[in-house]
């Protein structure tokens, strides 16, 4: 199994350490201390060596972060974590504050009204967060100080970095050389005036270069940063060792250096340099400046090429969808099979996991599979364990989202399904949720559109209700790299206009506390949209849906359907069976045929 069981949260750890944590505190004449869930590479994701939040607070969310005073300690997480984070942690310890609502510098300003000064790691923090930050506590008597990392301090016991070695990626997957993606990059450098950039996010150097790793879990990237000059040329600095293996592959023109060069490396560059305020660490823009250096602001310059899927990399997307949906529909049909109250939520992402490796592609999941019956279903993003799981009983509804990492694509997919007949509130809540992601499904929208602009069509239908979902509606998706991939989204925050070749989630849900969670998620691609009859805008743009299983028609109340809406769901259903029934087994092919049938 990829997945294990075991419960990783220990929410009675927590005050110990947090009683050796404000030690450090005050030996520090600090009045508290920031624990962002960051390494210094700036991705979501962590090593467990980097995941000092869940080490002190218990917390194991992919967001969020802790600000420990002498007095009070407040986890700040977002609306996907808000049922989580109470059994994680110890609540007479901690206190969960409701963020982006309440602000950290506003929340710093109630507790702190004598002032004092707030410690933080510069490595764990971006430019952007320090900045904001600090205009927000200006003129208030409380300001930041970088600082040694002082949970370092106090972890005894922290695990050792990921040595996982880096191997090539083939231009047969990427559609691309990473000479010429070097070249066409340094051109822009030089375009905009810039001698050099450097990059720090771990997936955005995996794409660069056409190199794949395992130090993150589920996610095929490696601990590494880059240097990208001008004339193309890169230095690649990873721990000692680790990209042995991949000589060849660089080439002359990518230059090997131990991480523990980065520093001085940064520090004799000449000419300006680009950086990325939203990913790239504080330390970094201090380290620039002592050395003299003249630092142009902009972005991540591989991020939107990352994001813009070539043609090579939508036909691996494609391939891997339908692998994968055949292994889901096979699953489905296990499922179909179950006896209510005889199988677990751990039974079932075992059997999930089971039919994606009998594909013999699979190389990961893409995530900890999330598999939540009745009130767990109401987890966003809940994690089953050993403690945790719960027996699947008859009139509950069972919330599946989860994928996999094969060479030529990555996938994600949430499907909700009933174990026996439900109660109509929920079948009402269901198609509201439907009619969101049919909205998205559907879109047609001009050049210059950004995911905020179209978050709402898939929240309507649960506005008329008065329900609405605490999290974004779509977050981008890499080829065979991270499930979650910025900039591109479909959310209300998402200012980034969406581009032919971007992969996006198209997810809406609804969670109702203590009793259930429903989420439909197929992924899209963004493609060219035909002209409309009687239409003059001829440029215009839409969705390309990539994955291809059935949603439950047993939870659908039909008569809550537009016209258009029912054209849409049998022509996708039509789809699905077009595309997966030669891949199945005669069972799963029974199942399938009743599963698509016309509404």
């Amino acid at each position: 199994m990829y997945q294990s069981f075991d419960v990783s949260s220990r929410p009675e750890q927590g005050p110990p350490r947090l009683a050796s944590l404000r030690i450090q505190i005050e030996r520090a004449s600090l009045a508290g201390f920031l624990v962002p869930r960051a390494d210094m590479f700036q991705g979501e994701y962590v090593a467990d060596c980097d995941d000092r939040l869940a080490w002190l607070t218990g917390f194991t969310g992919s967001a969020g972060f802790a600000c420990v005073l002498r007095d009070q300690a407040g986890v700040f997480i977002d609306g996907r974590y808000r049922v989580q984070v109470q059994s994680q942690i110890d609540l007479a310890a901690f206190t969960p504050v409701h963020w982006p609502e309440v602000k950290l510098g506003d929340w710093l300003k109630e507790q702190l009204l004598d002032g004092g000064e707030i410690g933080f790691d510069p490595w764990l923090h971006t430019m952007s967060e320090i900045k904001t930050l600090r205009k927000s506590l200006k003129g208030t008597g409380l300001s930041l100080r970088a600082c040694a990392n002082l949970v370092d301090a106090i972890w005894a016991d922290r695990p050792a970095p990921p040595m996982a070695p880096i191997s090539a990626y083939p231009a047969q997957n990427a559609g691309e050389t990473h000479d010429e993606k070097r070249a066409r990059l340094a051109a822009e450098l030089r375009k905009d005036g810039h001698g050099a950039a450097v990059i720090t996010l771990p997936d955005s150097v995996a794409w660069l270069l056409n190199i794949r790793g395992a130090d993150i879990p589920r996610n095929p990237v490696a601990h590494a940063m880059a240097v990208l000059t001008d004339e193309g040329k890169v230095q690649l600095f990873c721990a000692h060792g680790k990209a042995d293996g991949i000589a060849d592959h660089l080439g002359p023109d990518v230059a090997v250096l131990p991480i523990d060069a980065f520093e001085a490396a940064l520090a004799g560059i000449t000419g300006p340099v680009l950086l990325d305020r939203a990913s790239a660490p504080w330390a970094l823009r201090d380290i620039l400046k002592q050395a003299g250096s003249t630092i142009n602001y902009g972005a991540d310059p591989c991020a939107l090429p990352k994001a813009r899927k070539n043609a090579v990399e939508l036909a691996g997307a494609r391939a891997a969808h339908l692998r994968d949906g055949a292994a889901m529909v096979e699953f489905l049909t296990w499922l179909d099979a179950q006896v209510p109250g005889q199988f677990s939520e751990i039974d079932t992402v075992k059997a999930l996991e089971g039919f994606r490796r009998d594909t013999g592609a699979l190389r990961e999941i893409s995530f900890e599979t999330i598999a939540g019956a009745g009130p767990n279903g109401a987890i966003v993003h809940y994690r089953v364990n050993t403690q945790s799981n719960r027996i699947i009983a008859a009139g509950e509804l069972l919330l599946i989202d989860s994928g996999g990492q094969y060479i030529d694509g990555t996938t994600d997919i949430t499907r909700t399904v009933p174990i026996g007949p439900v109660g109509e509130d929920e079948r009402a809540c269901f198609t509201r949720v439907l009619q969101g992601m049919i909205a998205i499904s559907q879109a047609r929208f001009p050049r210059g559109v950004a995911g905020q602009h179209l978050d709402a069509l898939a929240r309507a239908p649960l506005w008329l209700a008065g329900m609405d979902y605490d999290h974004g509606t779509g977050h981008g998706v890499g080829a065979y790299l991270c499930v979650h991939e910025g900039p591109q989204r479909i959310s209300r925050l998402s200012d980034v206009a969406l581009e032919p070749g971007m992969i996006l989630s198209n997810e809406p849900g609804y969670y109702r506390e203590g009793a259930f969670g429903i989420r439909i998620e197929n992924l899209i691609a963004v493609c060219k949209a035909g002209p409309v009859e009687g239409g003059d805008k001829r440029d215009m743009l839409g969705f390309e849906t990539l994955t291809y299983v059935p949603i439950d028609r047993r939870l659908i109340v039909a008569e809550m359907l537009s016209p258009s809406e029912r054209i849409w769901l049998n022509a996708y259903h039509e789809q699905v069976r077009d595309h997966l029934q030669t891949r199945l087994s005669e069972r799963a092919r029974d199942w399938l045929s009743a599963a698509t049938a016309p509404l």
